[in-house]
C-alpha cells in the first residue's frame, strides 16, 4: 500500500491493475478505502445494515450468523463486481471483549472464546463461501491481545500486552486458532498492540519471568510461528495485514522497537507481515530503504507479494487463464459465474430485510420484566411516551463500522407504523455540562400518556475505537432523567442501546417495569424493539458478556492482561530510582499501570470475564422470556451408576479428527449428553440453550464454570417439548490449559449444568456428573517461545 490510502498502484508494465486493499464489513458493507457509495443515486448508493456484532453474539444462533454473512458477502461481491468495492473485507473482529471498558467491544460476539469461535466458524463460511473461489477474503483482526484504544493517556499504538502462556492459548488465541487451522481464513490482521510473554513463576510477582521481551504484533515472530506453522495457515499462501501505520509505531515515539523506518519495515516483512496500511497524510513505510540498506531481502519481498495476489486470484480477481500462472497454484479455474452475476438487484432484497430485521430482534435481550408487563398490548388506544436519545434516531443505531443504509426504521417510525397514538420527547447522551432543555419535555410527554418508553444508553460518542470508557455507570444525565420519569409512578420500560452499563438503579427500583438491552440494532432496530415489545417476537437473546458493578473499574486497571483474580497486595517494589516508576492514579485508590516494570505491578485483581468473576449485576447468559420453561439434562449411558467412569483413553481412541481437541466428548458409542426444553408457559418462544461445565480438575485456581456448547432452540409453542439430541461438546471445550499454554484433558469430576443461576422462569433439572479417569492427555502441545 502507498501515498492513496490503502491502494496498492499496481504495475502497468504487466497489466497489474491498483488494487485498495481496505473494504470493510462488520455487520454490512461500510464506508472505507475500498468500498465507494453512489452519492449520485442509484446503484450501489446503500446496502443492508445488519445488527452489529454484539447483537449477533446475544443471538447465540449460528445459523443466523451464518446467513448475515452470506449475505453481506453477497452485497460486497455486487459492489465489487461494477468496481464499487473490493474483495477484501477486514472483518470480522475476534478479539474477546474481556473488560467493559474496551471501545470496540461492541464489534465483537462477546466475551467467551467457545462462543466466539463458534461465531467465527459461522461467520467465516458465509462470507467465503464453500466454493474454490472465495467469494470475498475476509480477515480476522486483530492478531493479538488487543483490547484497549485510548485510556489514561495511554494509546493503542505504545502499549504493551503482558500476557501468561496460560492466558494466551487459552482466552486470547482461540478465536484466532478457529480463523486459521480450521476455518483457513484467506486473512489475518496482526494488532497495534506490543506482546510480552510471560512465566507467573507459580503466581509469585517478585519471581516473573519475561519469557519474550515486547515486540510488536506486526514484528512478533512468536505469534507468526503460531499462526503459519503451529496452526499450518499456509494452505493458500494466506496473507497478513497490518493495521493501519501500525508499523509507523515500531518507532522510538511508540513501541521503541526500531530506530528508523527502514528497520521498522524490515522487521515486519521479515517476520510476515504481507502487506502495510497507509493513511492518507502519513510517512509511507520505508520498504525501499529497507531495500536499499540491504535489510530487506528481495525473496522476502517476493513472498509477501506472491500472498496478497494468489489471495486475490483465489477471489476471481484476474480472468482465470492468467491468474493460475501467476499464483503458481493449481492451475484450475479461480472464474465463479454464480459470484460474478451478483449486481445491484442483489443489494437489500426483500429477504435480505427480513433477515436484517431478524438480526435485530433475535439479539435483544430482556433484564427485567417486573409484573408480566411486556408484552404490551396497545389495542386499547394506549397512549404511548417515547423519550430519549436515539428514539427518532438515525444512524446512531447503527453503531460501529456502518455503511450508508437503504432506510433507517428507529422506534418513532415503528409506532407511526402501528399507528399508536404516542408523544416524543428528545434525550440527553451524556450532556453533563450543557443546560437542561430536555427534562421539562420528557415529563410532559409523560405525564400524558399511559406507558412511558425510554430509548437511552449508550453510543459511539460514548464507546467506539479509539476511545474506551471511563466509566460503566448510566451517564449521570440519564440517570437523573429516569428518575424524575420513575417518580411519577407510570409503567416504565428502558431499551437500552449500546454497550453494557450498570443496571443496579433500575433493577433495584420498583418503578422501573422493564429493562430491555438493544445493543446496534441496525437499519430495522426501531421495528425491531416494538415486535418484542407487543410480543409479535418473544425475547430470548442472552447476554453476551458480563454485567459488572461501576466500581469495577476502580478494582483493576485496564491495561491488565490476566484473567484469573489475584491478590498480591504485599508484594513490594524492586525499583531502585522511584522516578522509574510510571503510573497513573485512577478513581478511588487504584493505581494504573500503563507499562510493567519491575516496581510497577498491578497488585490485585478480582477476576475478569465470568469464568474466574464472582459478583456481576447479571451474568454472561442471563436472559428473560415471556414464557417459562422447564429444561433437563441428560446422558444416555449403559453404566448404571448416577455418576458414569470413563477413562480418558477410551475418549480419544475412537477419534479421526485431524486435531484431538477438536474430538467429541462421546463416553461410548451409545452416551451423549441431550437437553430436553418443555415451554411450560404461554407464549411460544425460542430458548437458547446454554451447557455449562464446572470442577475442581486441572491446574488452580478452577474457574466458577466453562460453557462448553450452546443451541438456539426456535419457535418452541406453548405445551411442547423439544430435544436438543447429541449435543456437540469437543474434549477441547471440556479441556483445561496448564502454564505452558498446552491444551490438557484432566482426570476428574466434571459436572454439567444448562442455563445459568438464578434464570427467572426458567426450572431446571439436575446436573449431570461424569468421572474422567487414567492419565492425563495432551489434546495440543503449545509452542514454547524461543529462548533469548
Amino acid at each position: 500500500m502507498t501515498r492513496e490510502t490503502g491502494r496498492a498502484l499496481g504495475a502497468s508494465r504487466i497489466g497489474l491493475p491498483k488494487y485498495a486493499w481496505w473494504s470493510e464489513g462488520l455487520h454490512g458493507v461500510a464506508g472505507s478505502p475500498g468500498v465507494t457509495f453512489n452519492t449520485t443515486g442509484y446503484p450501489f448508493s446503500y446496502a443492508t445494515s445488519f445488527a452489529n456484532a454484539i447483537n449477533l453474539g446475544a443471538s447465540f444462533d449460528d445459523d443466523l450468523v451464518y446467513e448475515v454473512g452470506t449475505a453481506i458477502s453477497t452485497e460486497a461481491r455486487a459492489f465489487a463486481n461494477f468496481g464499487f468495492g473490493g474483495l477484501d473485507y477486514w472483518t470480522p473482529n475476534v478479539n474477546p471483549y474481556k473488560d467493559p471498558r474496551w471501545g470496540r467491544g461492541a464489534e465483537t460476539p462477546g466475551e467467551d472464546p467457545l462462543h466466539i469461535k463458534g461465531y467465527v466458524k459461522a461467520m467465516l463460511a458465509g462470507l467465503e463461501g464453500n466454493e474454490t473461489v472465495r467469494k470475498v477474503i475476509a480477515t480476522c483482526k486483530h492478531y493479538a491481545a488487543y483490547d484497549l484504544e485510548r485510556w489514561h493517556g495511554l494509546t493503542r499504538y505504545e502499549f504493551e500486552a503482558i500476557v501468561t502462556l496460560q492466558d494466551l492459548s487459552e482466552y486470547y488465541l482461540p478465536p484466532f486458532q478457529q480463523c486459521a487451522r480450521d476455518s483457513k481464513v484467506g486473512s489475518i490482521m496482526c494488532s497495534y498492540n506490543a506482546l510480552t510473554i510471560r512465566d507467573m513463576a507459580g503466581g509469585n510477582p517478585d519471581e516473573i519471568i519475561n519469557l519474550t521481551t515486547a515486540q510488536p504484533a506486526c514484528a512478533n515472530t512468536y505469534l507468526m510461528t503460531i499462526l503459519r506453522d503451529h496452526w499450518n495457515w499456509t494452505e493458500h499462501n494466506n496473507y497478513i495485514t497490518s493495521d493501519c501505520n501500525a508499523i509507523l509505531d515500531f518507532l522510538p515515539d511508540n513501541h521503541n522497537f526500531s530506530q528508523t523506518p527502514a528497520e521498522a519495515a524490515a522487521a515486519a516483512y521479515k517476520a510476515g507481515t504481507d502487506t502495510v496500511c497507509e493513511v492518507s497524510g502519513s510517512p509511507l513505510t520505508d520498504v525501499v530503504g529497507a531495500y536499499n540498506q540491504s535489510l530487506l531481502p528481495e525473496a522476502v519481498i517476493d513472498t509477501a507479494l506472491r500472498r496478497l495476489y494468489e489471495g486475490l486470484i483465489r477471489a476471481g480477481y484476474l480472468d482465470h487463464g492468467r491468474s493460475s500462472a501467476v499464483a503458481g497454484g493449481d492451475g484450475g479455474s479461480f472464474s465463479s459465474p454464480a459470484y460474478d452475476a451478483l449486481n445491484w438487484e442483489d443489494v437489500n432484497t426483500p429477504s435480505t430485510q427480513e433477515l436484517a430485521l431478524r438480526s435485530a430482534t433475535e439479539g435483544i435481550v430482556l433484564l427485567k420484566n417486573s409484573g408480566s408487563l411486556l408484552p404490551l398490548d396497545f389495542s386499547s388506544g394506549k397512549k404511548v411516551a417515547l423519550i430519549g436519545h436515539w428514539a427518532n434516531a438515525t444512524g446512531t443505531m447503527r453503531g460501529p463500522y456502518s455503511g450508508i443504509p437503504p432506510f433507517y426504521h428507529n422506534p418513532l417510525y415503528a409506532a407511526q407504523q402501528l399507528n399508536l397514538s404516542f408523544s416524543y420527547a428528545n434525550g440527553p447522551v451524556v450532556n453533563a455540562s450543557d443546560p437542561d432543555t430536555w427534562t421539562a419535555p420528557a415529563l410532559a410527554a409523560a405525564e400524558g400518556a399511559d406507558v412511558v418508553l425510554y430509548f437511552g444508553g449508550t453510543d459511539t460518542t460514548v464507546a467506539s475505537e479509539d476511545l474506551d470508557r471511563e466509566s460503566i455507570a448510566w451517564p449521570k444525565a440519564q440517570m437523573k432523567l429516569l428518575s424524575e420519569l420513575a417518580g411519577l409512578g407510570k409503567p416504565l420500560v428502558v431499551i437500552q442501546l449500546g454497550d453494557q452499563v450498570d443496571d443496579s438503579f433500575l433493577l433495584e427500583n420498583g418503578n422501573v417495569s422493564s429493562i430491555l438491552w438493544v445493543g446496534y440494532p441496525g437499519q430495522s432496530g426501531g421495528t425491531a424493539v416494538f415486535d418484542v415489545l407487543t410480543g409479535k417476537k418473544a425475547p430470548a437473546g442472552r447476554l453476551p458478556v458480563t454485567q459488572y458493578p461501576e466500581g469495577y473499574v476502580d478494582e483493576v486497571p485496564l491495561t491488565e492482561m490476566a484473567l484469573r483474580p489475584f491478590n498480591h497486595s504485599s508484594s513490594t517494589s524492586s525499583s531502585s530510582n522511584p522516578e522509574e516508576e510510571v503510573s497513573v492514579q485512577g478513581s478511588g485508590s487504584l493505581t494504573i499501570q500503563p507499562r510493567s516494570t519491575p516496581g510497577n505491578k498491578t497488585l490485585s485483581s478480582p477476576g475478569r470475564t465470568y469464568k474466574w468473576y464472582s459478583n456481576p449485576v447479571l451474568p454472561f447468559g442471563y436472559g428473560l422470556h415471556y414464557t417459562t420453561f422447564n429444561v433437563s439434562l441428560s446422558l444416555s449411558s449403559n453404566a448404571s451408576s448416577p455418576s458414569p467412569s470413563f477413562s480418558i483413553p477410551s475418549l480419544l481412541t475412537p477419534c479421526t479428527a485431524t486435531h484431538l481437541d477438536l474430538c467429541p466428548f462421546s463416553p461410548s458409542a451409545n452416551s451423549a449428553l441431550s437437553i430436553s426444553i418443555t415451554n411450560t408457559g404461554t407464549h411460544t418462544s425460542d430458548y437458547v440453550a446454554l451447557l455449562f461445565l464446572s470442577g475442581e480438575f486441572g491446574p488452580k485456581p478452577y474457574p466458577l464454570k466453562t460453557l462448553v456448547s450452546y443451541k438456539r432452540v426456535k419457535d418452541i409453542k406453548p405445551g411442547e417439548t423439544v430435544t436438543v439430541k447429541d449435543v456437540p461438546v469437543s474434549l477441547g471445550a471440556i479441556s483445561r490449559v496448564d502454564g505452558d499454554g498446552n491444551t490438557v484433558l484432566y482426570p476428574g469430576t466434571y459436572r454439567f449444568a444448562v442455563d445459568v443461576d438464578g434464570s427467572q422462569g426458567v426450572e431446571r433439572g439436575k446436573e449431570v456428573v461424569v468421572e474422567l479417569v487414567g492419565e492425563e492427555a495432551v489434546l495440543d502441545e503449545f509452542p514454547q517461545p524461543p529462548k533469548e
